[in-house]
């Protein structure tokens, strides 16, 4: 397996016109991991798996790909690269077999090694039944797994994926992520994916949450959540700001209002459920209790619920 990082991002922006999509952006993903960008549609994920993907030009900062500069050697990097884009890129009118046989001689395999490596994958992804079948024929699981296979199919260095899930039931999009690590482990692969699903970006090995173009968290998930000091408790009330600012006030401790709602983070949590309602009985209608999550981190670095449908 690869040592060292697979991919280095320093200082990268880009702007379309007026609109700054990504922003100062630096971050490091180390070869062999499976890491993932998290982030709301709209904050400039997208942008940035296409530039990363050569498909629009680096306009500020440093890219790096296995060692390749993105600026000056683009070809290089391309080789180093698999894509799996949000939007389908198989032909549906041509067999599985068609598709991968003419992804291969983009990348100069054929005859027995395209041959070797198309069975080798439709095995592992379960598709070797399905081999002579046209795309159309295809559940929309099975027309991700050709898509993966596509990806794959010349051993990149780096897969990147956009979106890889959408449109996938959660036992398929379980089964997308075995296959990802199974291609991590024997391939010595590197993964970097997007994704706007929390439950998601828990299975990844580290991640980074974007918002509005920014760089908000970079670490594993356990340390993100881990980070935030204490158990989640949300508050109903029929006047929140008045009841933040009181118990502010009067126990001493942050509370927030977001979207209607008394937020506040504190350890041993359950302790802090009947103190609230022993002081503030007549106010609260509602209160829960829970573990910080993915959301609660973005929440604690942006101040906004996470939205996955913000456009």
């Amino acid at each position: 397996m690869a040592t060292g990082n697979a991919l280095t991002i320093s200082q990268l922006s880009h702007h379309y016109g007026q609109r700054v999509a990504v922003d100062q952006l630096s971050l490091e993903v180390s070869a062999g991991e499976i890491f993932v960008l998290l982030g709301p549609n709209g904050c400039g994920k997208t942008t940035l798996f296409r530039v990363l993907s050569t498909l629009i030009p680096l306009q500020t900062g440093a890219v790096s790909v296995c060692g390749h500069c993105l600026r000056t050697e683009p070809n290089a990097v391309r080789r180093q690269l698999g894509v799996v884009f949000q939007a389908p890129s198989l032909d549906k009118k041509l067999t599985v077999a068609e598709n991968l046989k003419h992804q291969g001689r983009l990348y100069g395999l054929a005859h027995q090694p395209l041959q070797q490596r198309q069975t080798e994958l439709l095995t592992a992804l379960g598709l070797e039944e399905r081999v002579q079948e046209r795309v159309e024929t295809l559940s929309g699981g099975q027309r991700r797994r050709v898509e993966l296979a596509k990806g794959m199919l010349h051993r990149p260095n780096l897969l990147l994926m956009d979106e890889p899930s959408t449109g996938l039931d959660p036992g398929a999009r379980a089964d997308l992520w075995k296959y990802l690590q199974q291609a991590v482990k024997q391939d010595g692969m590197t993964v970097v994916l997007t994704t706007h699903l929390l439950e998601e970006a828990e299975r990844a090995d580290r991640m980074a949450i974007m918002d509005a173009g920014r760089l908000v968290a970079l670490d594993t998930p356990a340390a993100l959540q881990a980070a935030i000091g204490g158990d989640s408790i949300t508050i109903r009330t029929a006047q929140p700001v008045a009841l933040a600012e009181a118990i502010t006030r009067q126990l001493d401790c942050a509370a927030t209002v977001l979207d209607g709602t008394v937020r506040l983070e504190q350890p041993q949590g359950h302790y802090w459920i009947s103190r609230l309602v022993e002081a503030f009985p007549d106010e609260i209608q509602s209160i829960t209790l829970g573990k910080p999550t993915l959301e609660d981190v973005f929440i604690d670095r942006t101040g906004h619920r996470f939205l996955a449908d913000v456009e």
